[in-house]
Formats: C-alpha cells, structure tokens, sequence
C-alpha cells in the first residue's frame, strides 16, 4: 500500500479572476493545444502543465504504473493567493475545494483531499477549514509558509506562522482533527535570484525551515498541543541545520527562546519517542533521507513525491524502496504515517 501525501491537482477549467475580481495577479489557464496547458500569471508565464494535472483517469494510469495506491489532493501552491482581498481569496479557495471534494466523491479509493483557506484572513480561514472538514469531507488543508503582506488590502506586514493573528487556524484544527500540510510558495529572496531556478532550489528550502523555526520558537506547538502539521520536501533546510539552531538556542537564549523555552531537539525524536511534526520523504538522496529517520523517525516521515511537477520523483516511492530497511519502517512511511496524520 503506497499513499502518496504530496501531490498536487488543478480544475481544467478556471475563470478569469482577473476580470471577475477587477484587479490582477491570479493565474489563468491558457489551453494552447491538446493534453497541455500554459500557467499564466497576467502576462507573465509560470509554469507548463501536462493533463495529469487535472484530469483523474490519466492519474489513475499513472498511479497504476508507479504502484501508488491512493493520492492525497491539494492544491498547487501559487494559487494560495494570501496577496488578494479577503473575500476573493475565501472564494477562490471554495472554487477549488469544491473540485477537490468531487474528484474524490468520484474516485473515494483512489484520492482523499486536503482544501485550501485564505490564511490573510484568519477567520475567514478557520470557516472554511470547517467547511472542508463537516461539508466536503476533505482531511486537512494545505497551507503556505508565511501570509503576504498586502498595503492595498490592509495587511503592511508579512505574517510568518508564529503570528498571533493566525491561532484561531491552528484552534479550529485541533478542535477538528485536521492535518495541516505546509508548502513552500512565494520563496523569500527571489528577486536576487532571476538565474539557475535557484528560488525552488536555494529558498524554497528555506521557507520551509523558516516555517518551522517560526512554530517552534514561537511556541505553537506548546500552545496547540493537539495540532498535527506536516511540513513538505522532508523539512526543507531545518533537518540539516539543526544543529546550529539548537546551538542558537543554547548560547543566545535571550533572543531565540524569547517565547519558548522548550529547545528545538526536543520536537525531534528522542527517548524512543518520534519527532512532534511530520514530513514528507521527498529528498532525492538517501543518505539525506536516512538522517531524516534518524531525527524524525519513521512514525513521522510520509511518502511524497510532488506529483506531476518535474522537481518530483520521476518514480514514486523509488527512494525509499531503494533503502537497506526494515519492511516494517518502509510499510510506515509508505502508508501508516500518513494515515495517521489525516486519521484515514
């Protein structure tokens, strides 16, 4: 049984938000030729997209070729649109739970989903999660790593996930039983990277550990003890700069446990108990992987494999049959992890 948590799906038809909202910025699908679409960002291109990004029986297929039982839907992450008004933002994420739930109401054995909310307004946010959890019967949502700043619609700060703003989110999903599965989007520092596609290679790492270290310095974990987050690419940087911040924490406590005084290992597996968050396994390396079942454990480390994107696995669960390990540990992260962290 292999159920992939990270993969990610679009409606084959989308409006023009542009026009309907009456200001710019939204994607829009330009359909150019059969089986393929252009992801279009006003008039500046972001992304090819092949039709195995919406259409469900060319999934099935390829599911069937890679031994991938059931996929976990969400949402591609530049559509999280935390810049626009906070009513559009609410409506756009309806638009897209709404497909979500019906391709899994279509293919129950095949799929489940997680929603998205618009996290620039908290609790618009919460009411939606709601929604997807009572209404649509999705699992969890996918959220980005920080909250834009927008003057235009009153927001003059960027919210990193400590913000105080955002605990009715983190309430709401305790008290529902909800995963919350964090992606990098909108990676910080881009601008000073117009070469190489170093914004997914250098910062989209780093937005993921700056996720973390925002939760845990900020005592969000202590705060909802219940909440179950898993976090996208193994933890991005975090697992591989643990060291340094728990040094930080040590040595400089006056600035870095101003909030928390729980130290940062103590969220990773010790004691023969499993780390406090998930990730995913999507890591491209093994020995980066098997550091990740050193300090995560396996009970917290979930198949993933960013499912149809090119910075994906080109086989789905290769890495981690290609591991020396224990059939217990790989039946874990292949399937008993993630059904923990949804409660399927």
């Amino acid at each position: 049984m292999k159920i992939d948590l990270h993969t990610h799906i679009l409606p084959r038809e989308w409006p023009d938000l542009d026009s309907k909202y009456g200001y710019g910025g939204f994607v829009r699908l330009d359909h150019h030729k059969p089986c393929c679409a252009r992801m279009m960002v006003g008039g500046r291109f972001f992304r090819n997209i092949n039709e195995n990004v919406w259409e469900p029986t060319r999934r099935i297929e390829e599911m069937e070729e890679a031994g991938v039982s059931m996929q976990v839907l969400s949402t591609v992450p530049v559509m999280f649109s935390y810049w626009a008004k906070p009513a559009d933002g609410l409506d756009l994420s309806r638009q897209l739970n709404d497909h979500i739930a019906e391709v899994v109401r279509d293919h129950p054995t095949r799929f489940t989903g997680l929603g998205t909310i618009p996290m620039q307004d908290p609790d618009l946010a919460a009411a939606e999660l709601e929604r997807c959890i009572k209404e649509l019967g999705l699992r969890g949502v996918e959220i980005g790593t920080h909250v834009d700043a927008n003057p235009d619609f009153g927001r003059v700060e960027t919210l990193n996930l400590d913000d105080a703003a955002l605990r009715p989110v983190w309430s709401t999903a305790e008290e529902l039983d909800a995963g919350i599965f964090v992606h990098p989007w909108d990676m910080l520092g881009s601008e000073r990277m117009p070469k190489y596609w170093l914004p997914w290679l250098v910062a989209m790492p780093a937005e993921t550990s700056l996720a973390i270290c925002s939760m845990i310095f900020g005592g969000v974990f202590e705060r909802f003890p219940k909440l179950r987050v898993a976090f996208a690419h193994g933890g991005g940087s975090f697992p591989f700069t643990i060291g340094r911040v728990d040094h930080a924490f040590r040595v400089r406590p006056d600035v870095v446990a101003a909030e928390n005084s729980v130290s940062p290992r103590q969220y990773l597996a010790h004691n023969g108990m499993p780390a406090r968050f998930y990730v995913d396994s999507l890591l491209h390396d093994a020995d980066a992987l098997g550091l990740l079942l050193k300090l995560f454990g396996a009970e917290r480390i979930a198949f993933g494999s960013d499912y149809p994107f090119s910075l994906g696995e080109t086989q789905p669960g290769k890495l981690i049959e290609s591991m020396k390990l224990h059939e217990k540990e790989k039946e874990q992260m292949f399937s008993e992890t993630v059904r923990e962290f949804l409660r399927l």
